[in-house]
């Protein structure tokens, strides 16, 4: 009977996947830069940061967390952007500066989910670095949409399977 458990719950979360590539087919071409490509696996990468945060608060932590990623990210652009664009150490200042201060936040209730942090701003890069056309504002509007279509997920597959369980004992 574990077997059969497992597979509803397979089947499950398959599905989920499934919606979410549908989702991202129908908004792509909603979306200010990235239309021909889409960013599925935006979505992906926030499904498995709910999956690491396991709670509802800490699925809450990881949304701001995300907005704090992005936030930082252009930081990171900005001060690296006060550097001649030959100094090597631009970037790597820069990262340092941020990442510092990042993770003092550490310390602040609700805004303490560093790993989501990192997962944004890595999303975030590239986004910048690699979609053509791409601003602070419609990379930072793309990862938001789609980061918390990603963490919503998240949370419908852990309560969809709790409920299924439960059902199926």
């Amino acid at each position: 009977m574990k077997n059969v458990h497992f597979a509803v719950g397979s089947a499950y979360t398959a599905a989920l996947a499934f919606i979410i590539v549908c989702i991202d087919q129908l908004l792509k071409s909603y979306m200010p830069i990235g239309s021909e490509n889409g960013f599925t696996y935006i979505a992906f990468v926030a499904w498995a940061v709910y999956f690491f945060a396991g709670t509802s608060k800490a699925g809450i932590r990881a949304a701001i967390g995300y907005v704090v990623g992005i936030t930082f990210s252009v930081g990171i652009c900005l001060i690296a952007g006060l550097f001649p664009k030959e100094c090597f150490f631009a970037v790597p200042i820069a990262v340092f500066i941020v990442v510092f201060i990042v993770l003092y936040l550490e310390k602040v209730p609700w805004i303490d989910y560093i790993p989501a942090m990192f997962v944004a701003s890595g999303c975030f890069f590239g986004i910048i670095n690699y979609v053509p056309d791409a601003t602070f504002g419609t990379a930072a509007t793309v990862e938001i949409i789609y980061g918390f279509i990603g963490l919503l997920f998240g949370w419908i597959t852990v309560v969809g399977k709790g409920y299924l369980a439960k059902k199926l004992k």
